[in-house]
């Protein structure tokens, strides 16, 4: 049985593979609508979420199957107390696969160990999020036609962004990867993301604070949302917010064939304009994101079409 808890979890290869199916299955959909009648799906969702979830739940309908939990831990047992361990314990006798968001990290990973069916993390507190970074790999080959030789920036809340550390590490597997990391200085990247994978790595990266000086060099732009609710200091959070704004007129300094990814939700980091821009690939992001869980699923409880 296989759990999804860390985006390194699954090598470069099974990584490919299931970006195959998942191409597979955006190509044409209902080839794989009744893959997964009678499985359940249980989504276990302690803090809000709105693509997260209905995103699961989607990929799951999609593919014939059924979805039951919770969407915040006051809704479930949870708010009497009940561990993680004794939760999943319950649920491993009510569905065949589950996804888990947590505002604690390493959450997903204690419900594994207690686990009878396969357990993915859908996000535990600032720590990873892997199935946000197997949607952004999807959507940066489709864009590019490979993960390999590209010059990545990721701009914003390089700090608490678990969707950043989960993409670094995931990226950094590939050849010919260069990073060039665009914050304010109280948001950059944790010293352990530098210290244990680009360095031992020797992967090239620059740590920026102009988002307009890094544009011509990138060939993603991974914009990110400076997040309250990561932010202990409301006053630290009310300066920072707008820091990294992208408009038509720095979009203006790209490449022709840059694409910008987002993990969504955004608030006011990228202006409506750029909807229009061909360059703009955050809702095609969010639309892989169905279809690379829909593979993740699958791939988990052993399935095919």
């Amino acid at each position: 049985m296989r759990h999804l808890i860390d985006p390194l979890d699954f090598s470069v290869e099974e990584i490919d593979a299931l970006l195959y199916l998942a191409d597979q299955i955006a190509e044409n959909p209902t080839a794989f609508q009744n893959v997964c009648a009678h499985k359940k799906l249980a989504t276990l969702f302690y803090e809000p979420s709105t693509r997260t979830r209905l995103s699961f739940e989607a990929a799951m309908l999609n593919l014939g199957g059924s979805v039951l939990g919770f969407s915040s831990a006051d809704s479930s047992s949870a708010a009497k107390g009940e561990s993680v361990a004794d939760t999943i314990r319950v649920i491993s006798s009510y569905a065949d696969i589950a996804a888990m968001r947590h505002p604690k990290e390493g959450a997903p990973l204690r419900a594994a160990r207690y686990s009878r069916i396969p357990v993915i993390n859908a996000g535990d507190g600032g720590h990873q999020h892997p199935t946000q970074t197997l949607t952004d790999l999807m959507t940066i080959r489709r864009r590019m036609g490979s993960l390999s030789d590209l010059t990545i920036g990721l701009c914003g809340d390089l700090k608490f962004g678990r969707t950043v550390h989960s993409l670094i590490k995931s990226l950094s597997r590939y050849p010919g990867i260069r990073f060039i990391l665009i914050s304010p200085e109280e948001l950059r990247v944790p010293d352990y993301v530098i210290s244990e994978v680009l360095e031992p790595k020797k992967i090239p990266y620059e740590q920026v604070t102009s988002l307009e000086n890094a544009m011509p060099l990138l060939d993603i732009l991974y914009m990110t949302r400076v997040q309250r609710e990561r932010f202990f200091n409301e006053e630290d959070y009310i300066r920072l917010k707008d820091a990294y704004i992208l408009t038509e007129k720095k979009m203006a300094l790209a490449k022709p064939n840059m694409a910008v990814l987002h993990p969504l939700p955004r608030v006011n980091e990228i202006v409506l304009e750029v909807d229009d821009d061909p360059r703009a690939a955050y809702f095609e992001q969010a639309q892989n994101g169905v279809y690379v869980r829909m593979a993740l699923i699958m791939t988990l409880l052993g399935l095919t079409k």
